[in-house]
């Protein structure tokens, strides 16, 4: 995931910051509550005394937390763990230390002794909130101010899914026959597909119902998400967008930045198919010319490169083509416009076979109308999870349609 630096950098100063005031003021507090009964000090003294005493420990934990936000600390929860440890030793230790040291105590062992001793004394609630507060409350907000709360590589996956309209049988179809829709077997084919995200490990998140949007299902044509960034489309068919807005709202409750594609331009996201940091964009019947445009200004700060691939074979390109996890892009040939195009192009037998969707390193999702191509994919070393999605294959939908993965 590609990620500014600008923004790590504000995250990591208003985390420190933040984090370092907390603590502050909470010794402030905690010893000046502690000591009223035994001093005749006025409270503002008492604050002050006790302020003056952890100033330089605070300033040492910004600095600290600082750079450990800078060199990815709290990209994982455990890296932010040891970061809080680290800080909350080593900041009132070295505060402590030069205290001493500049009021006239000779360094030596004794000295190191005695400092190392506040730990389980004087300091030892002010290292035990350090490193509380930092895997905690620091994390969450530097992942806040940076954008990336879905910083998923190691910690989760979602998919958001959306569940099949009432008139599901009312969906589009461009390049097929319409044949009659069986709604209970597409509810139940809907579930089986979301429990199998559920059983490889991705959390799924439902986005809000429309009843009345008979191909808001296919979810995936709504966004499509880079890292930390979210691109709402505009559909090419104009009866899909009113989709965009429940999606839309899913996604910014996860943390997303939010980018739109905007009229004149269309882009449906089942004509992206990224694969590291190229993306392919299918130039067809759902998308335009101006569409691809804006997605390529939009995602070339993040780091990505923007491929216009022509598609009229298909609904989409991800119709005709998928990527496996090693980034060998799979196709059915009679499907696909110009396979040239891809740096590794591998054909599979049969159309239904030409959908992946990557669940893990080793792992992905296939329909099981084809036998053929999933026994192709497993023989590349690849674990293979089939379901069957029938019902929603008759409205020229896929195993990628069905869901907006973010990772």
């Amino acid at each position: 995931m590609t990620t500014s630096w600008g923004r790590r950098l504000i995250a990591s100063v208003l985390t420190a910051f933040v984090v370092a005031l907390i603590v502050h003021v909470a010794m402030i507090v905690v010893f000046t509550i502690g000591n009223l009964a035994s001093t005749t000090a006025p409270s503002f003294a008492l604050h002050q005394a006790v302020s003056n005493y952890f100033s330089l420990a605070s300033v040492f934990s910004l600095l600290l937390l600082f750079v450990a936000g800078i060199l990815g600390a709290f990209d994982r929860w455990w890296t932010a763990l040891i970061a809080g440890i680290v800080v909350g030793v080593l900041a009132p230790v070295a505060s402590t230390l030069i205290s001493a040291t500049s009021g006239g105590s000779p360094f030596g062992g004794a000295l190191l002794g005695a400092v190392f001793g506040t730990l389980l004394g004087v300091n030892m609630l002010y290292a035990v909130a350090i490193a509380v507060l930092t895997p905690t409350f620091g994390r969450w907000l530097f992942r806040v101010v940076e954008g990336t709360r879905n910083r998923f590589a190691a910690d989760r996956t979602i998919a958001l899914v959306r569940i099949p309209a009432s008139n599901l049988a009312d969906g589009l179809t461009t390049h097929i026959e319409r044949e009659q829709i069986d709604a209970e077997l597409a509810d139940a084919q809907w579930d089986a597909y979301v429990a199998a995200l559920s059983e490889a490990g991705w959390q799924t998140v439902e986005v809000a119902s429309a009843d009345t949007l008979a191909d808001s299902v296919f979810v995936e044509d709504t966004a499509v998400v880079f890292g930390d960034t979210a691109v709402i489309t505009l559909p090419g068919a104009a009866s899909r967008r009113p989709e965009t807005a429940g999606t839309e709202a899913a996604l910014r409750s996860q943390g997303l930045r939010i980018e739109r594609i905007e009229e004149p331009g269309t882009l449906d996201g089942g004509d992206v198919l990224k694969v590291g940091t190229t993306v392919y964009v299918g130039r067809g019947g759902r998308t335009n010319a101006e569409g691809i445009r804006q997605l390529r200004t939009l995602v070339a700060p993040l780091g990505y490169t923007v491929i216009a691939v022509p598609v009229t074979k298909a609904l989409h390109l991800k119709t005709a083509v998928t990527a496996l996890p090693d980034g060998t892009v799979i196709g059915y040939e009679p499907l696909v416009d110009d396979s040239s195009i891809f740096d590794r192009f591998l054909p599979v037998p049969e159309a239904h076979g030409t959908a992946v969707v990557v669940l893990a390193p080793d792992t992905v999702l296939m329909s099981s109308s084809a036998p053929q191509s999933a026994a192709l994919i497993e023989d590349l070393g690849y674990r293979v999870i089939q379901v069957d999605i029938s019902e929603f294959e008759k409205l020229e939908g896929c195993v990628t349609c069905l869901s907006i993965r973010i990772r």
